[in-house]
């Protein structure tokens, strides 16, 4: 692979950004296919963009169609869970998440809570999650959950969850908390958009226990991230 096409890996594994390297395998010309479209010193013909478009989207890796041997490798960002409130149900979440393979961030300006001696080897966040959501990014191998229970954290983590492009938005409450929860969304202009949101949170396993909720949770998210689920 040449040099500059690693360079522009690099930069957009630290972007978070996705894209896909198109190889010609007789003579290893490539060209680069992202969001903004297809450049390189190949041209795809428009089936193969469009194919190329979709590995983009799915994170897979695949031959074009075509007689060319044209080997499309996806480059997409590591998965990564938000997790806004430091409380029981994200102590337990935390680490399963991370030996699942995401990279796991909890969000909780409330140091009390989000501490090194309750969040063992966790990146913790002590912003709040208006502030830090906007600073993380919220791109499409990203799930959040807001566990706080505290609208003053949930809700403005959620008004900038909804419009962006997250695979999973889930929010803890009952479906009395919840209907509560929807009616502030609307009058923030979110109404279109909460229909996004997984809750009652996590799939339905019956379990009760801190621990048990968050294996639900994550059972989901997994879920949600193969099979693009959707509520």
């Amino acid at each position: 692979m040449k040099a500059a096409t690693l360079t522009r890996i690099a930069r957009a594994q630290q972007r978070r950004e996705a894209l896909v390297v198109v190889t010609r395998l007789a003579d290893g010309l490539q060209c680069v296919v992202d969001a903004a479209g297809c450049s390189g010193e190949l041209a795809l013909a428009p089936q193969q963009a469009a194919e190329a478009a979709g590995l983009l989207a799915g994170g897979r890796s695949a031959l074009l169609a075509g007689d060319e041997r044209l080997f499309a490798r996806a480059y997409v960002p590591s998965p990564r869970l938000l997790i806004v409130g430091a409380v029981h149900i994200a102590q337990a979440l935390a680490p399963m998440a991370t030996a699942a393979g995401f990279e796991v961030i909890v969000i909780d300006p409330r140091g009390a809570f989000a501490s090194a001696e309750r969040f063992p080897g966790v990146e913790l966040c002590d912003e709040w999650p208006d502030e830090a959501l906007a600073r993380l990014g919220l791109d499409a191998a990203t799930a959040l959950v807001a566990l706080s229970h505290d609208p003053k954290l949930d809700d403005p983590a959620l008004e900038l969850a909804l419009p962006g492009a997250l695979f999973y938005i889930g929010a803890l409450g009952s479906r009395r908390t919840h209907e509560k929860r929807l009616e502030r969304l609307r009058a923030a202009g979110l109404g279109e958009l909460t229909g996004r949101i997984h809750s009652p949170i996590g799939l339905d396993l019956g379990g009760r226990s801190p621990a048990e909720i968050a294996v639900s949770i994550l059972a989901e998210v997994i879920q949600v991230r193969y099979r693009g689920a959707a509520r």
